[in-house]
């Protein structure tokens, strides 16, 4: 049977996740990508090269991002986070990318039982003035779904 899921639910698995689709709009076209992610209260941060995600989601800041744990066809649950896409710059960004790169590491600790030190590749882009492009999703509606038989 499909239902739907609460907020609390929809947070939690935010939380429990790293990865997921970013759906956004460029030249009238859907495109729905992989991404890192990190969720944080009523944000989702991620970064990206500069490239076509970020030069579409600058034109259209209305995105979503869907997050799924699928163990079956009749055993899963998923959530859809429609938001708007901010960048950020300077400190703000160097901040938040420092928090990311922490984020992830504990996710990926907790739910994965495995270590990255993945810690150092993002300290070397948070130092350098080359920063990659740090944005949020800002939340503004979320909705979920899980089956189970």
């Amino acid at each position: 049977m499909i239902k739907s899921l609460n907020q609390e639910v929809c947070k939690l698995i935010l939380h429990q996740n790293y990865i997921g689709h970013l759906a956004y709009i460029y030249q009238n076209k859907p495109f729905v990508l992989p991404i890192t992610y990190f969720h944080k209260g009523d944000k989702i941060i991620c970064y990206s090269g500069d490239g076509h995600k970020i030069h579409a989601l600058r034109q259209h800041n209305a995105v979503a991002l869907e997050v799924s744990e699928i163990k079956s066809v009749t055993n899963w649950q998923s959530v859809v986070v429609h938001g708007l896409y901010q960048e950020l710059e300077g400190s703000s960004a160097k901040a938040l990318l420092h928090e990311f790169s922490l984020g992830v590491k504990d996710v990926i600790m907790r739910k994965e039982l495995r270590d990255l030190d993945f810690i150092n590749e993002f300290s070397a882009k948070i130092d350098s003035d080359d920063i990659p492009i740090v944005f949020v999703i800002n939340i503004e509606e979320m909705t979920g779904k899980m089956r189970r038989n």
